[in-house]
């Protein structure tokens, strides 16, 4: 049976804002009863009190945030190197039987070029080439069969080097995620491996964004 309490525990986790706004204290309780009121007279199929739900946000039992844990802290004291990359574009092709000979063919061309970004991900109906914007024009050759979908240019690269067994670790993402949306920063892609994790953002955002990331390691 549903009770004003578990709407406002159903309500909370929906949105990882108010939930963190409530785990600063920076929310006013009166009113967010207030706003919370129409959706959980939605829920119970009845009217409620302001009061009945603010007793019921005091009483909430928050989880156990991620970004108290210990190895979560440690994690983030631990990160390696930033690394920025400008002048990048992004193409996007559809998938299709002769792809990957494309794919083989600026590879050859750059591989012995190491000053040069590249990452390639292949998705179920489409893939996505992210490329140092010098390199546009052997790409367009060397996909010139293939139907491209998008192109998208004046992106940079931030890159983390994330320790050992991070992906051990729950919601290790999740807090940088967190922490990029607070700012109000865009992610274009986002690229990772197994203890490395990129982001790829427009360039009027890339000094917004590196700031945020390096605060990670306070």
């Amino acid at each position: 049976m549903k009770t004003i309490a578990s709407c406002v525990q159903d309500l909370i986790i929906a949105r990882p804002f108010l939930e963190e706004g409530l785990s600063r204290q920076i929310i006013n309780f009166s009113a967010l009863a207030k706003d919370l009121n129409q959706p959980i007279s939605e829920m119970l199929r009845k009217p409620v009190k302001d009061g009945a739900i603010m007793m019921a946000l005091r009483r909430y039992q928050q989880p156990l945030y991620l970004e108290n844990s210990s190895r979560l802290k440690k994690v983030f004291k631990n990160l390696g190197d930033i690394t920025v990359r400008s002048n990048l574009s992004d193409f996007t092709f559809q998938n299709s039987k002769t792809l990957m000979h494309s794919h083989s063919r600026i590879l050859e061309k750059i591989s012995s070029n190491q000053q040069i970004f590249y990452a390639f991900t292949r998705g179920m109906f489409e893939s996505n080439l992210i490329i140092s914007t010098s390199e546009k024009e052997s790409v367009l050759k060397a996909f010139q069969n293939e139907t491209q979908i998008g192109l998208q240019e004046k992106l940079s690269a931030i890159s983390i080097y994330l320790p050992d067994g991070n992906s051990k670790i729950a919601g290790l993402y999740y807090q940088i995620f967190k922490r990029l949306a607070w700012e109000n920063i865009t992610l274009y892609e986002v690229v990772s491996t197994t203890n490395e994790f990129t982001i790829v953002v427009e360039d009027d955002l890339v000094d917004k964004a590196f700031s945020v990331i390096k605060r990670l390691k306070d």
